[in-house]
């Protein structure tokens, strides 16, 4: 009998009817051959510190540091504390069950880092010793399951991912127990303050642009603006100084002349390329600039469409496709032909040359950018049908021909020089997808230019002295905050860039979301409209951790680094060594450093 095990019911079920198989038992199906059964997503976790013999809380347990660590079934609330899930014991009997009768186990969890330590622990928990194989898809449709059953991969392929994953949990228990246990006593608190290798630099990012907000002294300064005249169309010209005293911009104001001449006249066209894919960290930010979406109803949102055959793969941290999976794309975009907002696009996308930009085998890791499946949705929700839009949509542009605009410049002479910039779009090419606005010309002055001829002189109607101000950095939102947790808080806007340094960033794309609902749980920030914004609390603990490695965003992104290194085979023994001297120096710090902490307002 082969035992395939899914990460949850509904996969299993969903995995079951694909090969037909019917008979439902308590917690596993059977039929043809094989038993299926399934996880509740991480049914085991690290045990706590007291089943290590670190019992209460007390500084001479400190630093915390298993020479092996155990596994424990995940526990739930109740009247007498903390206890055993008594459906994760059910569960996992049931599964020990199946395996003692299988001679060969399938696994079938979501194929990324985190299904690979949900089975691995149920497995290393159980004792089992049985053979496994791996199916390994990007989509649940009926046709990508069975292609994966018909190509699973040795079990032993992916030894390397879950060392990976496995260190990840090790160094956030480590980290996490011991930081939170020595801040919390040393600060005498009567709750606990806890801290974590990605949270607490996450939450070190938003009370530092907070402070850098809320202390900024803005500064005055004036430029001047003409209305220039040609033939009834009139434009802007400014200043390209900033004058720091009124004095000398209406000196500049009293010098303008009745009109202008124009001196120079640059016209250059600029393709403009298309966007890459979405990963998944790139359609929560689109998300929650369109939708107002948090990161955590996105992921949700997808996981849904995915599990639905709608969407591939969620998790993913990849905005490229191999070639294999561009030969597919011509029939994805034929499908969306009858989609009631993009389909004129479609229409055109299958008469024309598709954009390559982002295809490229190198840079697909354990999953390729997120796709439509061909799959026609039916009976979504609105939520649901609007995250299925931005993927569609977004597929439709990257593949699309280039923008091609006409960016021109001005420069006129009145008593001063005043320019005039404008930006015309020639060729819409991908944007004419979602028609949104270029965001690179909200900040010019002239919606468009007329046609003007160098040398020749027209008039001038107004003349305005500005008064502007220096303007702080936005707080973070959800989209900004999860594009800098990208690049462990450097400010990138390339794209293909910030898409370079994925593997130095704060968490995954597939924890990102967790980070932010976590620190919101641990009342350390909250959402103002669609800011994040610190809390007293979450302040109090940043003002403690804000000078040591723990709140210090380069460092755990270099940590994640070294795990997609271990991913790739490099040494577990290091790593585990590097965070074990980590964890006795942060908690030493902490020791110290939350001393006289005071829970209070905001600074």
């Amino acid at each position: 009998m082969k035992v395939i095990i899914a990460e949850k019911p509904s996969v299993g079920r969903e995995i079951a009817r694909v090969f037909g198989a019917t008979t439902k038992k308590d917690g596993y199906i059977e039929g043809k051959g094989y038993t299926f059964t399934w996880a509740f997503g991480h049914l085991l976790q690290l045990a706590s510190p007291q089943e290590y013999g670190y019992y209460g809380w007390n500084v001479q347990n400190l630093p915390m540091l298993p020479q092996k660590f155990k596994l424990a079934i995940r526990k739930v609330k109740s009247k007498d504390g903390m206890v055993e899930d008594p459906g994760v014991r059910k569960q996992l009997d049931i599964i020990k069950a199946l395996f003692d009768e299988a001679t060969e186990i399938i696994v079938a969890t979501d194929a990324g880092r985190e299904g690979e330590l949900i089975f691995r622990y149920i497995y290393y928990y159980l004792k089992c010793k049985k053979p496994f194989k791996r199916l390994w898809i990007s989509s649940q449709t009926d046709e990508a399951i069975k292609d994966g059953f018909r190509n699973l991969k040795p079990g032993s392929d992916y030894d390397t991912l879950f060392n990976s994953a496995h260190c990840r949990s090790q160094s956030d228990w480590l980290v996490g127990m011991n930081a939170t246990q020595a801040l919390s006593l040393s600060a005498g608190s009567r709750s606990v303050l806890s801290l974590g290798r990605v949270q607490t630099p996450t939450l070190a990012m938003i009370c530092f642009r907070y402070n850098e907000n809320k202390n900024f002294v803005p500064e005055q300064f004036y430029q001047v603006s003409i209305m220039v005249d040609k033939e009834g169309q009139v434009f802007r010209a400014i200043t390209e100084e900033k004058y720091k005293t009124k004095e000398a911009a209406q000196l500049i104001v009293d010098g303008v002349k009745a009109t202008g001449n124009i001196l120079s006249v640059d016209a250059k066209p600029r393709k403009e390329p298309p966007p890459l894919l979405h990963d998944l960290s790139s359609l929560q930010q689109e998300a929650n600039k369109k939708k107002g979406f948090t990161a955590d109803q996105t992921l949700t949102l997808l996981q849904n469409l995915y599990e639905n055959k709608l969407v591939t793969y969620p998790r993913t941290g990849s905005r490229y496709i191999g070639d294999d999976v561009f030969a597919t794309v011509p029939s994805l975009v034929e499908k969306l032909k009858d989609h009631p907002e993009f389909g004129k696009q479609a229409s055109v996308l299958t008469e024309a040359k598709l954009n390559k930009r982002s295809v490229n085998t190198k840079k697909v890791t354990d999953h390729h950018a997120i796709l439509t499946t061909g799959e026609t949705p039916r009976q979504l929700s609105p939520d649901q049908q609007a995250i299925y839009d931005l993927v569609a949509g977004r597929m439709l542009e990257a593949f699309h021909q280039d923008c091609i605009k006409e960016i021109t410049r001005i420069v006129v002479e009145s008593g001063h020089k005043f320019i005039a910039s404008g930006t015309v779009i020639g060729t819409a090419g991908w944007r004419a997808v979602f028609n949104d606005p270029d965001e690179e010309k909200k900040d010019e002055e002239n919606a468009s230019l007329p046609k003007v001829i160098q040398g020749e002189d027209l008039p001038i109607t107004e003349k305005n002295l500005l008064e502007k101000q220096t303007k702080p950095k936005p707080l973070y939102n959800e989209a900004s905050l999860l594009k800098a947790l990208e690049t462990a808080g450097k400010e990138i806007d390339d794209e293909e860039l910030r898409y370079a340094m994925k593997d130095s960033g704060l968490g995954t794309p597939a924890t990102r979301a967790a980070i932010i609902e976590t620190l919101i749980k641990r009342f350390y920030i909250v959402r103002e409209r669609k800011n994040l914004v610190p809390t007293p609390t979450g302040f109090a603990v940043y003002n403690v951790v804000k000078d040591h490695r723990i709140a210090q965003a380069e460092l755990t992104g270099n940590w994640e680094k070294k795990l997609e290194e271990i991913r790739s085979g490099a040494s577990v023994t290091g790593f585990q060594e590097e965070i074990k001297a980590y964890t006795r120096a942060i908690t030493q710090e902490l020791l110290v450093a939350g001393k006289g902490m005071v829970v209070g307002a905001k600074t």
